[in-house]
């Protein structure tokens, strides 16, 4: 095994842990650094792919924006993090057997797919070409998301602050 090899698997690693810790930790703060830390590693996982336009991308995206928008909502809402606040889902085993079942769903279908592999490499010009989608002709569904995006959160703060 190489040392890519080895640094993929405690990378992902790394990261599994990171995302299941976001699910699981009591503490809504440390879950949106957990989730900052999950989005770390996946542009990790990137760069090791050698897709590095992805890695940029998660870097400024997930981690630059979307982390940071989570991490300023929790920060602008009243005793979020106060260390007396219980923070509890009653749902828990619901969501359990619910987030299984749609495991076993997905898992079945990924295994049953045929999944047609690529005879030869993405040329340079169909990764260009996708790049330049992205700020050209999908760029106005990108500035409506981040809008939206917004729109949540400002309501999230109304919805948070006291009466």
């Amino acid at each position: 095994m190489s040392v890519p090899q080895i640094l993929f698997l405690v990378v992902g690693a790394v990261t599994l842990g990171a995302a299941v810790a976001v699910v699981t930790s009591r503490n809504v703060l440390h879950s949106a650094f957990l989730l900052a830390l999950t989005f770390f590693g996946v542009a990790v996982l990137y760069v090791l792919l050698d897709t590095p336009y992805l890695a940029a991308a998660q870097v400024l995206v997930y981690i630059g924006a979307i982390s940071v928008l989570i991490v300023f909502a929790i920060m602008l809402s009243r005793k979020v993090a106060a260390p007396d606040l219980v923070q509890r889902n009653s749902q828990w085993l619901l969501s359990l057997i619910v987030a299984v079942a749609l495991f076993g769903v997905l898992a079945y279908l990924t295994l049953q797919a045929a999944w047609p592999a690529a005879k030869q490499a993405l040329s340079v010009d169909a990764i260009g070409g996708l790049g330049e989608a992205f700020v050209g002709t999908y760029a106005l569904p990108f500035e409506v998301v981040s809008v939206v995006l917004l729109v949540a959160l400002v309501g999230a703060i109304i919805i948070a602050r006291e009466r």
